[in-house]
């Protein structure tokens, strides 16, 4: 496990209760933000950042429907232009709200693609001292991600996994049979013990989802 307790801040918007997420090792620490969506999470996730002394280095997204990248020119505001991390595959869905899906609620959402960059899978990224493996968990979108702390035991994985349940997958650019190979492969291969962070509901575990996922029987 980490020499220090891994913090991982949720914060939800009243429309679709997407779990925004800050992760920071600590206070006075490192941060990162996870999936900024809906009002109110950028200007809740900036207090929380400031009043814990936190310094963001980046926006990670697990993918780029609308409730999940809402809010990052917000925080941008709030707290400088961080580097954004998406995979490539989704990098026009930041500029169109069909991809986005924002389109089909009415907002009509669009965000800055400014100092973009790509997450490929296998890749590691690095958080005041700890490393994050970047998982391929596509399916639910094209180029969906999972962030994997293996001395943590965490991984974040959007909405590829719930409790219970897997990402929808009735989107035009869905595919579901990817989707199921990609959690078996990527997810389910991760130690039992491993806490699950999902982009929507509580928290749960590996072993939990192995045993009584009805989705992945």
């Amino acid at each position: 496990m980490a020499a220090r307790p891994l913090h991982v801040r949720a914060e939800h918007d009243t429309s679709f209760m997407e779990n925004g997420l800050v992760v920071h090792f600590g206070d006075e620490a490192d941060c990162w933000v996870i999936d900024p969506g809906l009002p109110p999470h950028a200007e809740r996730m900036a207090d929380y950042i400031h009043r814990h002394s936190l310094t963001a280095k980046a926006i990670l997204l697990t993918h780029a429907h609308g409730d999940h990248i809402a809010g990052i020119d917000e925080l941008r505001n709030w707290l400088g232009p961080l580097p954004l991390y998406l995979a490539r595959e989704e990098w026009p869905f930041l500029t169109d709200p069909a991809l986005n899906l924002s389109a089909d609620f009415g907002f009509g959402l669009t965000v800055s693609p400014d100092n973009l960059h790509d997450l490929v899978p296998g890749d590691v990224l690095a958080l005041d001292g700890s490393d994050w493996t970047v998982l391929d968990t596509s399916g639910h979108s094209p180029g969906g991600r999972s962030f994997y702390c293996p001395d943590a035991g965490v991984v974040v994985v959007g909405d590829a996994l719930f409790a219970g349940f897997i990402g929808r997958t009735d989107f035009a650019y869905s595919d579901h049979n990817r989707l199921i190979r990609n959690i078996r492969k990527h997810l389910l291969s991760l130690p039992d013990e491993t806490r699950v962070v999902p982009g929507h509901g509580p928290r749960t575990t590996i072993g939990r989802e192995k045993q009584s996922n009805p989705f992945l029987e």
